[in-house]
């Protein structure tokens, strides 16, 4: 790399390459896979796929651990599967291919899906609408910095089950803004973002879907959400435009929807 290239240059062309692509995007929902999986996903040979993940591995784009005779790979972090969301936004890129996914599938895609450890689409979108709208949330100065909880959100994540100051003492970011490739606003990030997902899956109020990031609502979850951030009317079918209408045109919202901005 030369001395005026941007050290973003070399993840974004390992990014570009097709075959990678499909690898990381196959791991988006934060479970780990074998080489033979990925391979499957990439729709290139064993050998080829081989080479991709030694090269995301160097590069620290993925994680790999060996469990008896295999071994398995994942996102290195949720930066990562930020960054790939994001890419995933500015290219304008559909859910999944049509060839490969059903219509009712790739509606659930947008409904509630995961984002490695975190929630988005619709649901991960309208819960961290109204964290803001709450005053749940106090969006930071740049894009750079983390989102503040305040005492009105301490008081709602504690409901919850949720320990804000354990959760802010790990070893990542904190609360920060993903732009959300469906919905093309952020959803919520970080480890405050993944101990919301995580909290709601141990409640029983999601459940995952197999081979898919697609997750489902419980009549359960839809009651404990509604009681907690006043969601209303969630998912099925809530149309974006729903949740547009919904925003606030300045305060914490308008800043986090700015922070997003190039």
């Amino acid at each position: 790399m030369s001395s005026t290239e941007p050290q973003f240059a070399t993840i974004a062309a390992l990014f570009g390459d097709p075959a990678r692509a499909n690898i990381l995007r196959a791991l988006m929902d934060g479970r780990a896979r074998t080489a033979k999986e990925l391979a499957l996903a990439a729709g290139v040979t064993p050998q080829t796929t081989s080479g991709h993940l030694a090269k995301l591995v160097d590069a620290q784009l993925l994680d790999v651990a060996s469990q008896g005779r295999h071994r398995y790979y994942r996102l290195s972090n949720g930066l990562v599967a930020c960054a790939i969301e994001s890419m995933m936004a500015l290219a304008g890129e559909r859910v999944m291919a049509p060839h490969r996914h059903s219509p009712r599938l790739t509606a659930e895609l947008r409904e509630a899906r995961t984002c490695y450890d975190h929630l988005a689409g619709r649901l991960g979108v309208r819960l961290f609408d109204r964290l803001l709208q709450r005053d749940c949330l106090i969006a930071p100065a740049g894009p750079a910095e983390d989102f503040q909880v305040t005492r009105a959100g301490r008081q709602l994540f504690a409901e919850m089950g949720i320990d804000v100051d354990s959760v802010a003492r790990q070893r990542r970011g904190f609360a920060r803004p993903c732009l959300d490739w469906s919905e093309r606003v952020p959803h919520l990030a970080g480890s405050l973002g993944a101990a919301i997902a995580s909290r709601c899956f141990e409640l029983g109020w999601l459940i995952r879907r197999p081979d898919s990031r697609a997750v489902t609502l419980t009549r359960r979850g839809r009651e404990e959400l509604d009681r907690l951030f006043g969601l209303g009317s969630l998912v099925p079918g809530e149309a974006p435009q729903a949740i547009q209408s919904a925003r606030k045109p300045s305060g914490s919202w308008a800043r986090a929807t700015e922070i997003m901005k190039p």
